[in-house]
């Protein structure tokens, strides 16, 4: 049985970086509980709706195992839970191994893997590091997004539990090791292409990498 250590919401907030005003909802707090609703947590926001949140990417878990990690090579750094713009950062989830599709219990919340978490600028001005990008995606440490399948509550200290796997066993992170692949190809991509279960964001954008490839 998984723990969720920290529910975490944020507000859209204006940030100067590099000489540019930025508007972002990556930095996250802890509550002591929030609604999960169909397009996220009660309270949580995101400034580039474009990019960021819909009902594929409702809800962004990380495991607290990577903390530790991180924490070594970011010596100096406020490592507080909530800092990868995660909403729920959970004791106990392996989410290199979360397949597309799994349904976990969240709280009274059902959620269920949609895909993982690419990079973007708006970590890398997180942590005053243009290298965080590239470091993040190297990592393998990415977390998962979810679907909200069923409305409910989380708080800190909630258990998380799967409670049914997709009979397809693809994984999430996989999607991101395809699309991180210099050499793609169709033949690569084809079993994800496959995939009912895929959602029509990821279709677009390996189809798109394999025309860059």
């Amino acid at each position: 049985m998984m723990e969720i250590l920290s529910v975490n919401i944020g507000a859209v907030r204006e940030v100067q970086w590099r000489g540019e005003a930025i508007r972002t909802g990556i930095f996250k707090k802890p509550v002591a509980s929030a609604a999960v609703l169909r397009l996220g947590l009660e309270g949580d926001r995101q400034a580039d709706l474009a990019v960021h949140g819909g009902p594929d990417k409702a809800v962004y878990a990380y495991a607290a195992e990577h903390y530790p990690w991180w924490r070594e090579r970011l010596p100096g750094v406020d490592l507080s839970h909530g800092s990868f713009g995660e909403n729920l950062t959970v004791k106990g989830f392996n989410d290199n191994e979360a397949c597309l599709g799994d349904v976990y219990r969240a709280g009274s919340a059902l959620l269920m893997a949609t895909q993982p978490r690419l990079p973007c600028s708006k970590l890398a001005m997180r942590f005053d590091d243009p290298g965080m990008v590239k470091s993040f995606a190297q990592s393998g440490r990415l977390g998962v997004y979810f679907r909200v399948m069923e409305e409910g509550r989380v708080k800190q200290g909630d258990a998380m539990e799967k409670i049914t796997e997709h009979p397809e066993r693809f994984p999430v992170y996989e999607l991101s090791r395809l699309y991180f692949d210099p050499e793609l190809t169709r033949r690569k991509a084809s079993r994800a292409l496959g995939l009912p279960i895929l959602n029509d964001n990821w279709r677009e954008m390996l189809g798109k990498r394999l025309k860059k490839a």
